[in-house]
């Protein structure tokens, strides 16, 4: 389909009435009666001004969006669909455009809105465009790898992608400001949004608007989040029906972090030792650094090996401290040592304590090689400092950025006909001054008690959490920690579930593990409950 290349759609039948509404109410406020005594007084009148002007920025500021037409096979099943490109303008109060939200929404042909599920999909970063749950599972189209993952030499290629949630539920991804083509209006505002609640704010606005704007009020709704977006998800299932009367049926995680001191290797913390070191764990059986007995066991029986040891003996030394006798602490030290493959000695100058960002150096040290943050199986050249302790790059990252990056910006013209100046920001910097809303390393934020309020409040409401049993940055064990500790009632616990995959952050980046978890995705969503069938 072309471009239409008017700058407005006077078309949309929804834009359309709201022109003439607004134009309807500043007539009528022009030609009160009390304004009508004098021609001069209602020329001078600053009401009306102020909703003229309102009606001049409505049309000055409402951006184009592009649709476009396509269709795939899925699991043997032709899908016709609409996709549209574009963005919603953020207002404040006043009705001042405040930011535009690129999105991207597809839309299964010929289905009652009312009957078909639809999809809000994000990723994290914080500061990153949704560009991967996008390409990498859930959109039409995916990034080509190689089975096992990895990248493959450029220039990039994309695939129709025979694992999309298409055939489930349509689907719309949300660029949250300053990533994608999501901007602020007055860039000096722009830290206005970068903040766990201004972010949460923005982005659900942006949802309410969507819903609205494209009739999907009576439509079955889900959340889908992965990394600091479950993050986003799990506060938004919860603001959204404060906010807005607006109940989800289900809320997918993906790499999830709810609670971030079990991330934060901070003087103190001694929980995230506990939780990353099963996945620490299964990175060196993948990398097969572990003595002969623990290597030959499968990766599932020696992660309850070490789970087992990280909730008890280990657990319990670390909160010993100084009081751990000598050679306790060695024999600790030995059974570290032999399920993570680093050195006893490694354990001993550290009073246990290897933090994550030093483990990614130290495993493979002798060659060299870092493993990766994302995703411990990838290997890299090591960048490491050891006088600064410096994280240095992530493999897992930087192998595979080229391939989103070039993939999707030439999608986006060459299929969706959308074209902008702009750089299409993949991962842009808004950590340093994202407003966490606490202060000091000894308050971190967490948004469980959100997610569980969210489920009290709608007990219809699903869960499901997807973990990467490679994944350094968020690991699995770590979500477990976290939702058996939301403290529901027993009939409410069932409404969370968690499947597991051999793969890392993004564990669809495996062929093999991607099947999975569409099928894991799909039967969420067929599952949870709805008005008129269950």
């Amino acid at each position: 389909m072309p471009r239409n290349r008017f700058p407005h759609n006077f078309n949309n039948v929804p834009f359309r009435r709201g022109l003439f509404a607004l134009s309807v109410a500043c007539l009528l406020l022009v030609h009160a009666p009390q304004a009508m005594a004098a021609e001069e007084t209602k020329a001078e009148d600053p009401q009306a001004e102020k909703c003229a002007d309102t009606a001049k920025e409505s049309i000055e500021t409402t951006p184009e969006v592009v649709t476009t037409s396509h269709s795939i096979e899925i699991d043997g099943q032709v899908i016709n669909y609409t996709a549209k490109a574009g963005k919603l303008v953020l207002r404040d109060r006043e009705g001042k455009g405040t930011a535009e939200v690129f999105f991207i929404a597809y839309t299964k042909d010929g289905e009652d809105p009312s009957n078909r599920p639809v999809t809000f999909s994000f990723n994290g970063g914080p500061g990153s465009s949704s560009v991967w749950l996008h390409m990498g599972v859930l959109g039409p189209k995916r990034v080509l790898l190689d089975d096992d993952g990895f990248a493959l030499p450029p220039p990039h290629q994309l695939v129709d992608n025979e694992y999309s949630l298409l055939d489930e539920t349509d689907l719309v991804f949300i660029d949250p400001v300053s990533t994608g083509f999501s901007r602020p209006l007055d860039f000096e505002k722009e830290k206005e949004f970068h903040g766990l609640e201004e972010d949460i704010e923005s982005v659900g606005e942006f949802i309410r608007l969507y819903v609205t704007e494209f009739s999907r009020w009576p439509s079955p709704k889900f959340l889908i989040g992965e990394s600091y977006g479950t993050t986003r998800a799990s506060a938004l299932s919860l603001h959204l029906q404060n906010r807005y009367g607006m109940y989800f049926n289900g809320v997918m995680l993906v790499s999830s972090i709810l609670d971030f001191s079990t991330a934060r290797f901070n003087e103190g913390n001694d929980l995230p030792y506990i939780l990353f070191l099963p996945s620490e764990a299964a990175t060196a059986w993948y990398h097969r650094k572990l003595p002969a007995k623990l290597q030959k066991l499968s990766l599932d029986d020696f992660l309850r090996e070490v789970e087992q040891f990280a909730t008890s003996t280990y657990r319990d030394a670390l909160f010993a401290g100084d009081s751990l006798p000598q050679e306790d602490l060695e024999t600790v030290a030995a059974r570290l040592a032999d399920y993570t493959g680093l050195p006893q000695e490694d354990y001993l100058r550290e009073r246990l304590r290897v933090r994550a960002y030093e483990f990614f150096d130290l495993l493979l040290k002798d060659q060299n090689k870092r493993v990766g943050r994302f995703d411990s199986r990838y290997v890299g050249g090591s960048t490491y400092t050891w006088e600064r302790h410096e994280a240095g790059v992530d493999p897992s990252y930087s192998q595979v950025y080229g391939a989103y990056s070039g993939g999707f910006n030439d999608y986006l013209r060459s299929e969706l006909n959308y074209e902008s100046d702009l750089p299409y920001e993949i991962l842009t910097s808004v950590v340093r001054p994202w407003n966490y809303g606490v202060e000091g390393e000894a308050q971190y934020v967490n948004v469980a008690n959100r997610l569980r309020e969210a489920l009290v409040m709608n007990p219809f409401l699903q869960v499901h959490v997807c973990c990467g049993y490679y994944d350094l940055a968020t690991p699995y064990f770590a979500a477990e920690y976290t939702v058996n500790r939301l403290m529901l009632d027993p009939e409410l616990r069932d409404n969370i579930t968690l499947s597991y995959y051999k793969g890392g952050h993004m564990m669809y980046t495996v062929r093999e593990e991607l099947a999975r978890q569409k099928e894991a995705l799909a039967g969420f969503i067929r599952s949870a409950p709805r008005a008129g069938r269950n």
